[in-house]
């Protein structure tokens, strides 16, 4: 099997709602973030404004990858095949073959001409590793193609760009052996698939963290959907750092041909083009 590489690329998502707008959207939910408790003193006794102190806020780039596959499969099999003939029937003639009857059946040996062709998305977190349908809400979302001069461009403007946990080499062999399946063929014609797309999106959330009766609490807000939640986080330890292309992006032919679990490497040649980043 051929495998072939997009590409990888990093998006970033707008901000539509910028600083001010968000930090009104956390302030509505800063007595929501402390829990029952607080929502119990605000039942005895609504607190005051003054009770609150901002105690730290960041906007921070949170990252997430989307990675895409399509294989195709082109192949031969021969099969026995029953045709179901009238009672009188003897034997029957294909192509100058006799072919005997029993029980009413022919048997007959034909080769079947195969195409298989699918198409396959996969969104993970970029910090818990994890795979999250959620995520394509934000495909689409009029992200940007940026370089990592851009990201740190930003950084150093105050905003924190949060590393990914999950490396591009290592969704790619995942996604790799995901995609690969078994086929039923006596030729194979063509076995191919493509890795279409490998982009890193980073997504802008605000978060503001309080503190109130010496408790802290984290209000996040999404500056793409405009949510805003309590029980968030916050990164302080990345900030003022900066990225860079080979730590965010090493999805090579190198780092794919690795390891990817229960495929003999022997059958698979990764290769990477340059040509087939795919639009998000």
């Amino acid at each position: 099997m051929n495998v072939e590489l997009a590409e990888e690329r990093i998006l970033l998502l707008p901000d539509k709602l910028g600083a001010a707008q968000s930090e009104g959207r956390a302030w509505a939910k800063r007595t929501e973030a402390f829990g029952a408790f607080a929502r119990l003193g605000g039942l005895l006794q609504k607190p005051k404004d003054e009770d609150y102190e901002v105690v730290y806020r960041e906007l921070r780039l949170q990252p997430f990858w989307r990675l895409s596959a399509s294989t195709t499969h082109v192949y031969e099999r021969t099969r026995q095949h029953k045709l179901k003939v009238a009672p009188e029937v003897q034997s029957v003639t294909i192509n100058g073959q006799d072919f005997p009857v029993a029980n009413r059946d022919a048997t007959v040996a034909v080769t079947e001409n195969c195409r298989e062709a699918s198409q396959r998305e996969w969104l993970f977190d970029g910090i818990s590793k994890k795979a999250d349908p959620s995520l394509k809400s934000y495909i689409g979302s009029d992200a940007k193609p940026a370089t990592t001069d851009d990201l740190n461009e930003q950084a150093k403007a105050g905003a924190v760009i949060v590393p990914p946990q999950a490396k591009a080499s290592m969704l790619t062999r995942d996604v790799i052996s995901q995609a690969i399946r078994k086929i039923e063929a006596d030729r194979v014609i063509e076995e191919t698939m493509r890795i279409d797309a490998i982009d890193l999106f980073y997504r802008p959330v605000y978060a503001v963290r309080y503190r109130w009766q010496g408790k802290e609490a984290v209000v996040e807000v999404d500056a793409v959907t405009g949510e805003a939640r309590g029980g968030g986080a916050t990164f302080e330890a990345y900030v003022g750092k900066l990225v860079d292309r080979e730590f965010l992006l090493d999805a090579t032919a190198e780092a794919a041909n690795m390891f990817i679990p229960g495929v003999n490497l022997a059958k698979i040649i990764v290769v990477k083009s340059l040509k087939l980043g795919a639009k998000a």
